[in-house]
């Protein structure tokens, strides 16, 4: 339950990072960190609402790569325009615009949580 309300406030604190970031930065803080810290406010939420961890330690930072990775190709695909969106938070939430650089950036963002799950689960099992 520590651990759940730690998570909790993590999540907190980069959710309100993550809305200061879009709504004043500018540079690569805008177009870079947001999409590190991005994934990584994803884990967060998941580690706080679920009360089971996955039996493999890599499955939810995995998961949550992909998810990011299908939301960076529905950008490319267009997603917003094609199925009419024109609200201006959800354009900000899904993404108008792919590149390959927000792919790296979700990989780099989501390294310390497989570190972390890693580290977790060796932990508990005793092996190292």
């Amino acid at each position: 339950m520590k651990k759940r309300i730690g998570y909790a406030i993590l999540f907190a604190f980069l959710l309100v990072t993550e809305i200061l970031i879009g709504a004043y930065a500018t540079g690569w803080v805008r177009y870079y960190l947001g999409d590190v810290l991005v994934v990584i406010l994803l884990y967060a939420l998941a580690r706080t609402v679920s009360p089971e961890k996955p039996a493999k330690w890599y499955v939810l930072p995995t998961g949550i790569l992909i998810f990011a990775f299908i939301v960076e190709f529905l950008q490319l695909w267009g997603f917003c325009d094609r199925f009419g969106i024109t609200n201006r938070l959800l354009r900000i939430i899904i993404g108008t615009g792919f590149s390959v650089v927000d792919l790296l950036c979700y990989v780099a963002g989501i390294l310390p949580c497989y570190f972390g799950e890693w580290l977790d689960r060796s932990t508990l099992n005793g092996k190292g």
